[in-house]
């Protein structure tokens, strides 16, 4: 993974017109690459409830990808909308923002964190980084359906 030292993290930045695109085109993305019954995308609204804590990762300004936490139970948490810019793909954007995701679930008591993800090649990216970051597979959790598009990820902290 590259990390640039020149890589800064801010929270709760969801008003800020370019991460309102990126998640736009999240959104849009994960719509046409999940059937409706799959697709778990939480919309913008969704991002400022007060059990999510969003992040956004950035260089000299420039947005590089966002992330979400959110806090499902005491000490368990879910990762949620992680996507990297399109003109920052391959440079190790999803591993630090999944990186502080981690570190905040541990800073704030969190002893478990779990995820919801795709399961089709769109996903594959996403399925790697879950995998290398000792993400293993669950069962559904958070009331979520299991079905053949959906992939389920827990991680002890």
């Amino acid at each position: 993974m590259t990390c640039d030292q020149s890589w800064t993290v801010h929270e709760a930045e969801q008003d800020r017109d370019d991460i309102r695109a990126l998640l736009a085109e999240h959104f849009a993305a994960m719509r046409a690459a999940s059937p409706p019954s799959a697709c778990h995308v939480l919309p913008i609204d969704g991002l400022l409830g007060p059990e999510i804590r969003f992040f956004s990762l950035r260089q000299d300004g420039i947005l590089l990808g966002v992330g979400a936490l959110k806090l499902l139970e005491p000490g368990h948490g879910e990762i949620k909308s992680m996507r990297t810019a399109a003109s920052a793909l391959g440079q190790g954007v999803g591993g630090a923002l999944l990186a502080h995701l981690v570190a905040t679930a541990r800073g704030i008591g969190m002893t478990r964190l779990s995820l919801e993800t795709g399961s089709t090649s769109d996903f594959a990216a996403a399925i790697r980084l879950y995998d290398r970051e000792g993400f293993q597979p669950c069962a559904p959790f958070g009331g979520y359906p299991d079905t053949p598009f959906t992939l389920f990820y827990s991680r002890a902290l």
